[in-house]
């Protein structure tokens, strides 16, 4: 029960954790590299078939 009794007790300070913690988020977000996140190629396959004696 600390983190309720620390929010009931000093919400000025429970609220400024809190936006610390979204701005850190955001900064974190921001900085965060492009190669992070690669561009993908998916392979694909190709599939022919011949039926003789179909229409």
């Amino acid at each position: 029960m600390f983190l309720s009794d620390v929010s009931i007790k000093r919400p000025v300070f429970a609220t400024m954790m809190m936006v610390a913690l979204v701005v850190l988020g955001i900064v974190s977000y921001r900085r965060l590299a492009i190669d992070e996140y690669p561009d993908v190629t998916y392979p694909t396959i190709s599939v022919q078939t011949s039926y003789p004696g179909a229409s």
